[in-house]
Protein backbone atom coordinates (compact mmCIF):
# COMPACT_ATOMS: atom_id res chain seq x y z
CA UNK A 1 0.00 0.00 0.00
CA UNK A 2 2.63 2.26 -0.17
CA UNK A 3 2.65 3.10 -3.42
CA UNK A 4 -1.39 4.12 -2.69
CA UNK A 5 -0.14 6.42 1.04
CA UNK A 6 2.24 7.95 -1.68
CA UNK A 7 0.33 8.87 -4.46
CA UNK A 8 -2.76 10.20 -1.87
CA UNK A 9 -0.09 12.41 -0.11
CA UNK A 10 0.92 13.83 -3.60
CA UNK A 11 -2.44 14.71 -4.35
CA UNK A 12 -3.11 16.92 -0.84
CA UNK A 13 0.13 18.34 -1.37
CA UNK A 14 -0.81 19.32 -4.76
CA UNK A 15 -4.25 20.46 -3.66
CA UNK A 16 -2.84 22.96 -1.06
CA UNK A 17 -0.35 24.12 -3.43
CA UNK A 18 -2.88 25.09 -6.40
CA UNK A 19 -4.96 26.80 -3.75
CA UNK A 20 -2.39 29.15 -2.56
CA UNK A 21 -1.33 30.04 -5.87
CA UNK A 22 -5.11 30.44 -7.13
CA UNK A 23 -4.90 33.86 -4.77
CA UNK A 24 -1.77 35.01 -6.97
CA UNK A 25 -3.13 33.91 -10.62
CA UNK A 26 -5.37 36.06 -12.59
CA UNK A 27 -8.63 35.16 -14.02
CA UNK A 28 -7.07 35.19 -17.40
CA UNK A 29 -4.29 32.76 -16.66
CA UNK A 30 -6.43 30.58 -14.73
CA UNK A 31 -8.58 30.37 -17.78
CA UNK A 32 -5.68 29.07 -19.78
CA UNK A 33 -5.01 26.55 -17.25
CA UNK A 34 -8.36 25.37 -17.44
CA UNK A 35 -8.29 24.57 -21.29
CA UNK A 36 -5.19 23.01 -20.71
CA UNK A 37 -6.82 20.77 -18.26
CA UNK A 38 -9.34 20.33 -20.96
CA UNK A 39 -7.28 18.93 -24.04
CA UNK A 40 -5.13 16.90 -21.33
CA UNK A 41 -8.09 15.12 -20.63
CA UNK A 42 -8.81 14.38 -23.86
CA UNK A 43 -5.59 13.37 -24.93
CA UNK A 44 -5.64 11.13 -21.70
CA UNK A 45 -8.83 9.78 -22.91
CA UNK A 46 -8.53 9.17 -26.32
CA UNK A 47 -4.76 7.46 -25.42
CA UNK A 48 -6.57 4.86 -22.92
CA UNK A 49 -9.02 4.10 -25.60
CA UNK A 50 -6.53 3.94 -28.24
CA UNK A 51 -3.84 1.66 -26.42
CA UNK A 52 -6.55 -0.97 -25.19
CA UNK A 53 -9.47 -0.99 -27.24
CA UNK A 54 -7.01 -2.92 -30.51
CA UNK A 55 -6.25 -5.96 -27.91
CA UNK A 56 -10.28 -6.25 -26.90
CA UNK A 57 -11.92 -9.34 -27.24
CA UNK A 58 -15.35 -8.28 -27.43
CA UNK A 59 -15.33 -4.65 -28.83
CA UNK A 60 -18.85 -4.50 -28.74
CA UNK A 61 -19.03 -4.34 -25.03
CA UNK A 62 -17.29 -0.93 -24.73
CA UNK A 63 -20.24 0.43 -26.27
CA UNK A 64 -22.70 -1.59 -24.89
CA UNK A 65 -21.12 -0.54 -21.20
CA UNK A 66 -21.60 2.98 -22.20
CA UNK A 67 -25.45 2.75 -22.96
CA UNK A 68 -26.07 0.56 -20.30
CA UNK A 69 -24.23 2.25 -17.40
CA UNK A 70 -25.06 5.56 -18.66
CA UNK A 71 -28.98 4.87 -18.47
CA UNK A 72 -28.09 3.65 -15.04
CA UNK A 73 -26.63 6.49 -13.72
CA UNK A 74 -29.41 8.98 -15.31
CA UNK A 75 -31.96 6.70 -13.71
CA UNK A 76 -30.33 7.66 -10.30
CA UNK A 77 -29.12 11.12 -11.01
CA UNK A 78 -25.55 10.66 -10.19
CA UNK A 79 -24.10 13.51 -11.20
CA UNK A 80 -27.28 15.62 -9.90
CA UNK A 81 -26.53 14.40 -6.84
CA UNK A 82 -23.00 14.66 -6.35
CA UNK A 83 -23.28 18.48 -7.68
CA UNK A 84 -25.84 19.04 -4.91
CA UNK A 85 -24.13 17.54 -2.05
CA UNK A 86 -20.74 19.31 -3.22
CA UNK A 87 -22.58 22.90 -3.24
CA UNK A 88 -24.23 22.34 0.06
CA UNK A 89 -20.91 22.37 1.62
CA UNK A 90 -19.02 24.61 -1.22
CA UNK A 91 -18.44 28.04 0.18
CA UNK A 92 -17.33 29.82 -2.86
CA UNK A 93 -19.09 32.10 -5.11
CA UNK A 94 -19.70 29.90 -8.33
CA UNK A 95 -22.28 27.00 -7.41
CA UNK A 96 -21.04 23.90 -8.98
CA UNK A 97 -17.76 24.39 -9.49
CA UNK A 98 -16.19 22.65 -7.03
CA UNK A 99 -18.80 19.98 -8.29
CA UNK A 100 -17.41 20.19 -11.74
CA UNK A 101 -13.63 20.32 -10.37
CA UNK A 102 -13.87 16.99 -8.07
CA UNK A 103 -15.45 15.07 -10.95
CA UNK A 104 -12.73 15.87 -13.10
CA UNK A 105 -10.22 15.07 -10.75
CA UNK A 106 -11.78 12.02 -9.49
CA UNK A 107 -11.90 10.58 -12.98
CA UNK A 108 -7.99 12.00 -13.79
CA UNK A 109 -6.68 10.29 -11.13
CA UNK A 110 -8.61 7.07 -10.75
CA UNK A 111 -9.25 6.05 -14.39
CA UNK A 112 -6.21 5.08 -16.01
CA UNK A 113 -3.66 2.21 -16.37
CA UNK A 114 -1.76 3.30 -13.70
CA UNK A 115 -4.01 3.95 -11.04
CA UNK A 116 -5.72 0.67 -11.89
CA UNK A 117 -2.73 -1.92 -12.58
CA UNK A 118 -0.46 -0.16 -10.35
CA UNK A 119 -2.39 -1.35 -7.12
CA UNK A 120 -2.40 -4.91 -8.34
CA UNK A 121 1.03 -4.90 -9.37
CA UNK A 122 1.92 -3.61 -6.00
CA UNK A 123 -0.37 -6.10 -4.09
CA UNK A 124 1.09 -9.31 -6.61
CA UNK A 125 4.50 -8.53 -7.51
CA UNK A 126 5.78 -5.31 -4.44
CA UNK A 127 6.37 -3.44 -7.54
CA UNK A 128 5.15 0.57 -7.22
CA UNK A 129 6.57 1.85 -10.37
CA UNK A 130 3.21 2.29 -11.54
CA UNK A 131 2.21 4.15 -8.83
CA UNK A 132 5.20 6.47 -8.02
CA UNK A 133 4.71 7.37 -11.69
CA UNK A 134 0.87 8.36 -11.02
CA UNK A 135 1.71 9.89 -8.23
CA UNK A 136 4.26 12.39 -9.87
CA UNK A 137 1.48 12.95 -12.68
CA UNK A 138 -1.48 13.62 -10.15
CA UNK A 139 1.18 16.07 -8.42
CA UNK A 140 0.89 17.97 -11.28
CA UNK A 141 -2.63 17.56 -12.35
CA UNK A 142 -4.30 18.32 -8.64
CA UNK A 143 -2.04 21.41 -8.47
CA UNK A 144 -3.61 22.58 -12.07
CA UNK A 145 -7.04 21.56 -11.01
CA UNK A 146 -6.71 23.13 -7.47
CA UNK A 147 -5.36 26.65 -8.97
CA UNK A 148 -9.18 26.81 -10.64
CA UNK A 149 -11.37 25.10 -8.55
CA UNK A 150 -9.98 25.88 -4.71
CA UNK A 151 -8.77 23.60 -1.96
CA UNK A 152 -11.85 21.67 -2.06
CA UNK A 153 -9.75 19.31 -4.89
CA UNK A 154 -8.54 18.25 -1.49
CA UNK A 155 -11.39 15.67 -1.11
CA UNK A 156 -10.53 13.75 -4.59
CA UNK A 157 -7.51 12.06 -2.15
CA UNK A 158 -9.48 10.16 -0.08
CA UNK A 159 -11.73 8.62 -2.99
CA UNK A 160 -8.54 7.74 -4.55
CA UNK A 161 -6.95 6.05 -1.68
CA UNK A 162 -10.18 3.99 -1.46
CA UNK A 163 -10.23 3.19 -5.71
CA UNK A 164 -6.75 2.15 -5.41
CA UNK A 165 -7.17 0.40 -2.12
CA UNK A 166 -10.08 -1.95 -3.54
CA UNK A 167 -8.13 -2.88 -6.18
CA UNK A 168 -5.02 -4.04 -3.78
CA UNK A 169 -7.40 -5.64 -1.38
CA UNK A 170 -9.04 -7.49 -5.15
CA UNK A 171 -5.15 -8.51 -6.13
CA UNK A 172 -4.36 -9.83 -3.20
CA UNK A 173 -7.68 -12.10 -2.51
CA UNK A 174 -8.03 -12.98 -6.59
CA UNK A 175 -5.19 -11.86 -8.46
CA UNK A 176 -4.34 -14.74 -10.81
CA UNK A 177 -8.22 -15.55 -11.69
CA UNK A 178 -8.56 -11.45 -12.70
CA UNK A 179 -8.03 -11.83 -16.38
CA UNK A 180 -6.30 -9.46 -18.61
CA UNK A 181 -9.13 -8.43 -20.91
CA UNK A 182 -11.56 -7.39 -17.90
CA UNK A 183 -8.81 -4.99 -17.30
CA UNK A 184 -8.75 -3.79 -20.45
CA UNK A 185 -12.25 -3.26 -21.34
CA UNK A 186 -12.42 -0.92 -17.90
CA UNK A 187 -9.24 0.58 -18.77
CA UNK A 188 -11.22 1.27 -22.56
CA UNK A 189 -14.88 2.85 -20.84
CA UNK A 190 -12.40 4.31 -18.45
CA UNK A 191 -11.08 6.43 -21.24
CA UNK A 192 -14.37 7.45 -22.52
CA UNK A 193 -15.24 8.66 -19.55
CA UNK A 194 -12.01 11.14 -19.23
CA UNK A 195 -12.76 11.96 -22.85
CA UNK A 196 -16.08 13.07 -21.55
CA UNK A 197 -14.53 15.05 -18.97
CA UNK A 198 -12.55 16.81 -21.28
CA UNK A 199 -15.23 18.19 -23.45
CA UNK A 200 -16.90 19.44 -20.39
CA UNK A 201 -14.02 21.56 -19.18
CA UNK A 202 -14.08 23.02 -22.72
CA UNK A 203 -17.37 23.49 -22.53
CA UNK A 204 -18.01 21.86 -25.89
CA UNK A 205 -20.70 19.48 -24.31
CA UNK A 206 -21.51 18.36 -20.93
CA UNK A 207 -22.17 14.88 -20.94
CA UNK A 208 -22.80 14.22 -16.95
CA UNK A 209 -19.61 11.77 -16.83
CA UNK A 210 -20.64 10.84 -13.38
CA UNK A 211 -23.89 9.81 -14.95
CA UNK A 212 -21.48 7.30 -16.96
CA UNK A 213 -19.92 5.61 -13.91
CA UNK A 214 -21.93 2.97 -13.44
CA UNK A 215 -20.59 1.85 -17.37
CA UNK A 216 -17.23 0.83 -14.91
CA UNK A 217 -19.50 -2.13 -13.71
CA UNK A 218 -20.95 -3.38 -17.06
CA UNK A 219 -17.86 -5.51 -17.67
CA UNK A 220 -17.74 -6.69 -14.59
CA UNK A 221 -20.65 -7.85 -14.50
CA UNK A 222 -20.35 -9.54 -17.70
CA UNK A 223 -17.37 -11.29 -17.32
CA UNK A 224 -18.93 -12.78 -14.27
CA UNK A 225 -22.15 -13.71 -16.06
CA UNK A 226 -19.20 -15.27 -18.66
CA UNK A 227 -17.36 -17.37 -16.10
CA UNK A 228 -20.74 -19.00 -15.17
CA UNK A 229 -21.46 -20.00 -18.34
CA UNK A 230 -18.05 -21.93 -19.39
Amino acid sequence: MLGTITNTITIIIGSVAGALMKRGIKPQYQGVLFTAMGLASLGLGFNAIARTMPQSEYPVLFIVSLAVGGLVGTVFDLDGRFKRLVDHFDKSNEPGSLAQGLSTGILLYCIGTFSIVGPMLSALEGDNTFLYTNATLDLITSAVLATTYGMGMIWAAPVLFCWQGMFYLVAKLFGPVIPDTLVNEIITVGGALIVASGLQLLNIKDCKSLNLLPSLLVPVFFFLLKSLWE
